[in-house]
């Protein structure tokens, strides 16, 4: 159940304490990818996740703007501090407890949005009413993580699957030309760059060329599949904490 599409009293119907959070973000992908690439991956997985999930699941508006700050160089990105991000997602999750819905799965689509989840997941289940737990897709894909860039082959085949209108398919290659191997400027294991920008001279990491929508369509079997597990998983559990000792 998509609680935007529903009335408040469909929501009281629904038989389940199991949600889902949509989590993206508003930024660039190169020259080539929509700003909104984090949120449309983000929604796609959980549609298709709970479309596979054997439990009733309700589905939370995505939350559009994350913690990007490294990419504020490039214009249309937006941000917010982790201190916010962290205080919003708890808030939302907060209310989906207050309805009953307290097993709340955060689907992630932005690569800095990770550490801040963990983190808030970890301070919902310890400290509030509900359990929560984290999931990024291309941290689900198996093998294919390891190609995950920045507008790179991954996320533009994702797109290319399941939102192919808005990927500028005639500017892959300057995308490519004007992109980054990898991400960040390392040195004896540090990463010395703070801000995309120092790297990518249009945003890009990886060859998006490579992309496709067949590619597109194994990322989003793998990733919902994934989802689908851990959510049998999250509704069967036990979610009472251990006494203090």
């Amino acid at each position: 159940m998509r609680l935007a599409r529903h009335s408040w009293t469909d929501a009281d119907d629904a038989d389940t304490d199991l949600a889902v959070v949509p989590v993206g973000s508003t930024e660039q992908h190169g020259p080539h990818g929509p700003l909104g690439t984090d949120t449309f991956t983000a929604r796609a997985v959980a549609d298709a996740g709970v479309e596979r999930c054997g439990h009733e699941v309700v589905v939370a508006p995505a939350i559009p703007v994350g913690v990007a700050e490294e990419h504020r160089q490039f214009t249309g990105t937006l941000w917010v501090s982790e201190d916010n991000f962290r205080a919003y997602v708890r808030d939302v999750v907060t209310s989906l407890a207050y309805h009953g819905f307290d097993r709340v799965v955060l689907v992630n689509g932005h690569g800095g949005n990770v550490d801040a989840l963990r983190e808030v997941a970890g301070t919902i289940t310890r400290h509030d009413d509900a359990y929560a737990v984290p999931f990024t897709w291309f941290e689900a894909v198996g093998e294919h993580s390891a190609e995950m860039g920045h507008g790179g082959p991954l996320e533009t085949s994702l797109l290319l699957a399941t939102h192919p209108d808005l990927v500028a398919v005639d500017r892959l290659e300057s995308a490519r030309d004007g992109g980054s191997d990898g991400w960040g400027e390392w040195r004896r294991g540090v990463n010395l760059a703070v801000d995309s920008a120092e790297f990518t001279d249009n945003g890009t990491v990886g060859d998006p060329t490579t992309a496709s929508a067949e590619w597109g369509e194994e990322l989003l079997d793998l990733a919902a599949g994934a989802l689908a597990d851990l959510l049998s998983v999250v509704a069967e559990r036990d979610t009472s904490r251990p006494d203090h000792k």
